[in-house]
């Protein structure tokens, strides 16, 4: 009786790491968000397979406890980190309407290290990740911590930066980074971060409002110190400027 929250990387098997290989190797049943499921039935084909589509959370969740329940071994698949607006904290509160089960998480390299590493070294120092998507988060709020973002220079990495039915919202974003970030503030955006078609840009923070993203994009923002070096965006820690 035991729901096991993997996450699989920002790319699925490609990121996959082996402590979360062999927790899917040893369940008997995976659940998940489709196109996740779908990423990684093709490693475990003999495996037992449930998935649903988008905004099913609380169902996923209730179906996986139930299973384990029953006698299964469950995994829940997430992308990236599953503490990382993933499905762990989810099945912990689902799980309080059932009987006791063992819950266990597994880490996953979450979007905003897998996006970095495409870009160069942006996240070096201090950041701050912060979502657009205000289906389940007001958007006031979401304001109120961009702001505050930005007035603390921090790193700003982005998730859910846009889509269909909030296609300009990037860009209000960043009128409101504008307030308290130089224009010239280095940034860069990467589009499906370990799967194939991935591609990284870099752009400046006057710029970035007007960059093509949607929901398979990760945006970062540089804080005051953030640079250009051999064509990567990296943000310094104070090495080299503490023996200077």
């Amino acid at each position: 009786m035991k729901v096991t929250v993997i996450g699989l990387g920002p790319g699925g098997g490609v990121d996959l790491t082996g402590r979360a290989r062999a927790a899917l190797e040893e369940c008997d049943l995976l659940v998940g968000y489709t196109a996740y499921i779908d990423l990684v039935k093709p490693d475990f084909p003999e495996k037992e397979v449930l998935s649903t589509g988008m905004r099913r959370e609380v169902d996923r969740c209730r179906v996986a406890v139930e299973a384990a329940l029953a006698g299964k071994n469950v995994a829940m698949v997430c992308s990236g980190d599953s503490g990382v607006y993933g499905m762990a904290g989810l099945i912990y509160e689902v799980a309080q309407e059932y009987d006791p089960i063992e819950i266990e998480v597994i880490p996953g390299i979450t979007a905003a290290c897998g996006g970095a590493a495409v870009l160069g070294a942006p996240l070096t120092h201090d950041f701050a990740v912060i979502s657009l998507s205000d289906l389940l988060t007001p958007w006031d709020k979401i304001e109120k911590r961009l702001t505050a973002a930005a007035q603390a220079d921090f790193v700003i990495c982005l998730y859910n930066p846009a889509s269909k039915s909030r296609p300009d919202y990037l860009k209000r974003a960043c009128d409101i980074l504008l307030r308290d970030k130089s224009p010239e503030t280095v940034c860069g955006t990467v589009r499906n971060i370990g799967r194939e078609g991935e591609t990284g840009t870099l752009y400046t923070l006057g710029q970035l409002g007007e960059a093509p993203v949607d929901m398979f994009t990760t945006v970062f923002i540089g804080n005051s110190q953030t640079k250009i070096l051999n064509g990567k965006m990296v943000t310094p820690r104070g090495y080299l400027q503490r023996e200077n």
